[in-house]
């Protein structure tokens, strides 16, 4: 047992910054990678074969030697010492667990979609990340939890519907706006004489516009100093919360369609339907999300990559 625990500290020490480790993190994936019956014989400073790996992974030789064709300098790291010739290949220690998470994921994302990760190019070569300058502005200490905090007040504002968030086409800058359309339809529902709850969903937007406007300026200090790592973390951010909002909108019209109440009943007259309804999205969000959340995350990758290689 000590030694299972060992091993899994040092594989995720290894692997902080790894693109594949970091994608199957937190997830079950994670778990399983990290609890293989084979890690036991795996000894950090030995090779091994290309069969006997293959052995672990209950796949053929010839499937192994297909998936690191591709992937070779992910997989070897440049080293000269490798003890692999034209007939025999030796995958050492960090080359198996690599190896292993392009196993777990090729189904998912293929070996094009891994090599978007990887950032390999077509020439099978790693585009290496540039490298900031000593002029240059040194990333935040507590990026992290900014980061988180955007995130939180984000996902608040997305989750009133009264927002949505586009790209800029010329900047490619994320920016908050108004959804007219999903405010004029919740307007719509409401009863057509004066009431309390218009007042209080008036008074409401205000309140959203303010706290959008304080965030567009908190967001837009943060991309003005920031490196190309934090602004793709932010980016796939704000997908996540995109991808959230949209599949929230759905849930709330596909639950309005089935449930034939004004939004005044809905919010003032029935603590039974809110509850209701709450559930609905949220079945509605866990049944999808992860899927288009992939979907979304690696068009994006695809893009950026399409234009570094321009």
């Amino acid at each position: 047992m000590e030694q299972t625990i060992s091993i899994e500290k040092r594989i995720k020490e290894i692997f902080a910054d790894d693109p594949l480790y970091l994608v199957i993190k937190e997830t079950p994936t994670e778990q399983f990678f990290l609890s293989e019956p084979y890690l036991s014989n795996l000894i950090e400073k030995k090779y091994y074969s290309t069969p006997e790996v293959a052995s672990w992974f209950n796949v053929t030789d010839a499937q192994i030697r297909y998936y690191i064709k591709p992937f070779e300098e992910y997989l070897f790291d440049g080293e000269a010492s490798n003890p692999t010739t034209a007939s025999v290949i030796r995958l050492d220690f960090k080359a198996v667990l690599k190896l292993r998470m392009i196993l777990l994921l090729k189904d998912e994302y293929r070996v094009k979609g891994l090599k978007q990760l990887l950032r390999i190019n077509k020439d099978g070569h790693i585009i290496k990340k540039r490298t900031p300058s000593s002029t240059e502005v040194g990333m935040p200490d507590n990026i992290e939890y900014r980061l988180n905090a955007m995130s939180q007040a984000l996902e608040q504002i997305m989750k009133t519907g009264l927002f949505k968030m586009e790209q800029d086409e010329e900047t490619e800058q994320m920016q908050l706006s108004l959804n007219y359309d999903f405010f004029k339809q919740e307007i719509k529902a409401l009863p057509p004489e004066p009431s309390q709850g218009l007042e209080e969903i008036q008074e409401a937007t205000k309140k959203l516009e303010q706290e959008n406007a304080e965030l567009k300026k908190k967001v837009e200090e943060i991309m003005a100093s920031n490196k190309e790592d934090i602004a793709i973390r932010i980016r796939e951010k704000a997908i996540e919360q995109i991808v959230l909002s949209r599949l929230q909108n759905e849930a709330v019209q596909q639950y309005s369609q089935q449930i034939k109440a004004t939004l005044f009943q809905k919010l003032f007259r029935s603590a039974q339907l809110e509850v209701d309804k709450k559930l609905y999205i949220a079945a509605y969000i866990e049944e999808k999300f992860s899927k288009q959340l992939t979907q979304a995350l690696l068009e994006y990758h695809e893009q950026s990559l399409s234009y570094q290689d321009e």
